[in-house]
């Protein structure tokens, strides 16, 4: 008897140490358990807030014909300054209507927003004249463009995006809403001070539609400039969102708006 209650006791007292080592296990679990949830809540408000305002560029998908124009006339660019940017993927050829900071949250509504009025514009139907070059000075550089004409049309259609794009607006952005930073701390302040304040300064009267065709020295775009122009006639083939890219490029479509035949 006595060998037996001797096993039976050291069976009770390693059962009730098994069950006091689970306890702590869990215990320690549930500690660990805690901290991770409490890191990822300190954590989440610094991820939301980096990219909770985002830069937007509001555009015309410009036709072959001006395609054509800016290509070669980018390729020209190039060559006086390589350090440009090329029109591709992230430097698409477009036609802003509008630059607006605005909450990420918020793209699907403005997407539906603008769609309604690029839906009962005849964007494709415009018949836009090309007369000029002009460029956006920066420091030692500029970004170079070739304008067209503003119409009545246009017009129009810029005030009502706008208007569309109003309730979803937020003052300014920091240089992180865009795609990436610009070269210098300086180059990045009169990006954010563009987009900040292109209502009202590029509307309206102070509207000058173009398609942007690169990056040159400013001594070599102020003989570019004074070069005779022939002018030619496009049409837009439709809309874009744009992310917003250094140098104020289409870097990252977001939505596109195609009317069909």
């Amino acid at each position: 008897m006595s060998k037996k209650r001797d096993w039976n006791e050291v069976v009770i007292k390693l059962g009730t140490s098994v069950l006091a080592a689970g306890f702590l296990y869990g215990v320690l679990l549930f500690a660990i358990m805690l901290e991770s949830v409490s890191a990822k809540a300190q954590s989440a408000p610094a991820a939301a807030g980096k990219n909770d305002i985002i830069a937007i560029d509001i555009s015309l998908a410009p036709d072959a014909t001006m395609i054509k124009h800016a290509t070669t006339d980018n390729a020209r660019l190039l060559k006086v300054f390589p350090k440009g940017y090329s029109l591709d993927a992230t430097h698409r050829p477009h036609i802003t209507l509008v630059q607006r900071f605005v909450h990420t949250a918020d793209l699907d509504k403005i997407y539906a927003a603008v769609g309604k009025v690029i839906a009962s514009a005849n964007v494709t139907g415009m018949k836009l004249e090309a007369y000029k070059y002009y460029y956006a000075p920066g420091g030692d550089l500029g970004v170079a463009g070739i304008c067209a004409r503003p119409t009545p049309e246009i017009l129009k259609l810029q005030a009502d995006v706008i208007a569309a794009v109003a309730p979803f607006t937020v003052k300014t952005g920091p240089i992180s809403a865009f795609t990436a930073p610009q070269a210098t701390p300086a180059e990045d302040a009169d990006l954010i001070d563009y987009v900040t304040t292109f209502v009202p300064k590029m509307t309206g009267d102070h509207f000058n539609p173009h398609v942007s065709i690169g990056v040159a020295p400013r001594a070599y775009l102020d003989k570019m400039i004074a070069e005779p122009f022939t002018p030619f006639t496009f049409s837009p083939v439709g809309a874009n969102v744009y992310h917003l890219g250094p140098y104020g490029t289409a870097a990252k479509e977001l939505k596109e708006w195609r009317p069909k035949p």
